[in-house]
């Protein structure tokens, strides 16, 4: 197996996915697309895996390397109709992909609650989780308006589509990464810092810290089931048809 990531910021890479891929022994590349580095040819790779960044989806004049990611994600999931993972910015980036709608959202930052839908309680790749999940939050805008091949798997009350599935493309818009360096890293950025204030108030920065620090164990529960359940589904995709 392999997997190709995208990264839009250096400090949001795929986390504590980086240990379990290491214990797989399941080799990865990471192209810094904002950093101008080349999308290579997309066949050899089994996985995409599209992480989150503090731009958003429709500033390809800001950031016209969102052209040339935005034509690989399209061919990847319907041309090549491989797995796919998004989180966050990955998460919209796949809704516009498929013919969804990308705007301003409410902002949540920090724990939220999501509930699974009746079809996100029977998908394979958010079996096992708890419910309602605990997520952690770090994002302004939204998808919506999903087209009818799409599935809702999850939502709440600030944003009703939280995880989506396209086939075998999957989209979380909540960060089930995170290590005990993401906030550091994270509050570093000034947008996320900006919109931690926005969401959380002057002393968000303290709360946010504690109240991850206390649910992190859990937080790593939920990546490792997704990553397994993730895991299963790109074998299940190599396997050859009988």
């Amino acid at each position: 197996m392999r997997i190709l990531v995208f990264q839009h910021v250096d400090v949001e890479h795929p986390g504590i996915f980086r240990t379990f891929w290491h214990e797989a022994g399941i080799a990865w590349d990471a192209v810094e697309v904002d950093a101008g580095e080349l999308i290579p040819p997309l066949d050899p790779y089994d996985l995409l895996v599209v992480m989150g960044g503090p731009m958003d989806v429709w500033q390809e004049g800001e950031h016209p390397w969102l052209v040339a990611e935005k034509a690989a994600i399209r061919s990847w999931v319907h041309g090549l109709k491989r797995p796919y993972l998004g989180v966050c910015l990955g998460h919209q980036l796949l809704a516009e992909a498929i013919g969804g709608t990308i705007g301003p959202g409410t902002t949540e930052v920090g724990i939220t609650p999501i509930a699974l839908t009746a079809e996100g309680r029977a998908d394979p790749l958010l079996k096992g989780l708890d419910e309602p999940l605990d997520t952690f939050q770090w994002h302004s805008a939204e998808a919506s308006n999903l087209p009818a091949e799409a599935v809702v798997l999850a939502g709440n009350g600030a944003c009703a589509i939280q995880a989506l599935r396209y086939g075998a493309a999957y989209g979380l818009q909540f960060h089930v990464e995170i290590t005990d360096q993401t906030i550091a890293d994270w509050h570093a950025i000034p947008a996320y810092a900006a919109s931690l204030r926005e969401a959380l108030g002057p002393d968000g920065l303290s709360r946010i810290e504690t109240d991850t620090t206390q649910r992190l164990a859990a937080f790593n529960r939920t990546a490792r089931t997704i990553n397994d359940n993730l895991m299963r589904l790109v074998a299940a995709h190599l396997a050859p048809t009988p």
